[in-house]
């Protein structure tokens, strides 16, 4: 018997026409946009749908963006029949994982995703940093460099995405330290990204309060399968520890790879990228190849789900 796992994309996997076949094709798929819209106050479908590129990358609209397109999949593959056994999402993309395994209603996880969106991007004008993926080093190698430089200033490995794929956060000029400092220790590949602010970094802790007070006042349920949360990369149910968990989560390291691991410990054999893009199938590929993830972004998508 197969188990299922929906996995859920954070910040990166937008673009622009996001979400438009879906809206198009399908009354469910409209519905959720309207109720996302009057809940959150700005032209959510014309920024998904028509952009422009500066608006739609902006970390207030991405996120809602992206997480709505998710529910949306997630929605329309239980519609026709397909649901998980259990569940994850990078960064923002766990708060959609939670809303699928009914951990958080929609309007209560749209809402804390609106909040997360708007105190992250104020921290990263207010606290300006930077984000660099480095390829072809161990963590150990990785570590070492954000140490080394860290005299420059706040550094720190902020995603383990897949083997020798780490993402590292930070203040501008302690991350360019670290890039140079990987280089010398044979990094294969070292890209500085386009970010608003040094996500899952301490330059995050001005947002932390604002956030953790919306996490107070949002209730909770047991969530209904396993939901594997990025701090520890294990499952979790229990809402004390599921808010725990998404507090700790806005300054601490990603272990997507241990995630995935430990899914696949879990015996889970089927993958879904339940969203925009196809990022984290691209790392399930470099983390086990054994195990495919066939990505739902569209209509096309999805009807080729449905029909196999």
């Amino acid at each position: 018997m197969s188990k299922i796992a929906f996995l859920f994309p954070g910040q990166g996997s937008q673009f622009i026409g996001m979400g438009k076949d879906l809206y198009d094709a399908y009354p469910q798929a409209k519905d959720i946009f309207e109720r996302a819209e009057s809940i959150l106050e700005f032209p959510l479908t014309r920024i998904c749908f028509e952009g422009p590129e500066e608006v739609l990358k902006q970390t207030r609209y991405t996120q809602p963006a992206i997480f709505v397109h998710s529910v949306v999949v997630d929605s329309l593959l239980k519609a026709h029949g397909i649901s998980a056994d259990g569940a994850a999402g990078h960064s923002l993309g766990e708060y959609s994982a939670l809303v699928s395994a009914g951990a958080l209603t929609f309007e209560d996880g749209l809402r804390l995703v609106k909040i997360r969106g708007e105190l992250m991007q104020r921290s990263g004008e207010n606290h300006p940093g930077t984000m660099a993926a480095i390829l072809g080093l161990t963590p150990e190698a990785v570590d070492q460099a954000c140490q080394q430089a860290s005299e420059f200033g706040v550094v720190q490995p902020a995603n383990f995405n897949s083997p020798g794929q780490i993402v590292i956060s930070g203040e501008v000029e302690a991350v360019h330290r670290a890039m140079e400092i990987a280089k010398s220790k044979g990094a294969r590949l070292i890209k500085q990204l386009v970010v608003s602010g040094a996500f899952h970094s301490p330059l995050m802790g001005e947002a932390l309060k604002g956030l953790t007070r919306a996490l107070q006042e949002v209730k909770l349920e047991k969530a209904a399968l396993p939901v594997y949360s990025n701090v520890e990369a294990k499952p979790v149910t229990e809402p004390v520890k599921i808010r725990h968990l998404l507090e700790k989560q806005l300054l601490a390291p990603v272990l997507w790879e241990n995630i995935i691991n430990n899914m696949i410990a879990d015996d889970f054999d089927t993958f879904y990228e339940v969203g925009p893009g196809k990022v984290l199938t691209g790392l399930l590929k470099r983390i086990n190849r054994q195990y495919p993830c066939t990505p739902v972004s569209g209509v096309a998508d999805l009807e080729a789900v449905v029909s196999e």
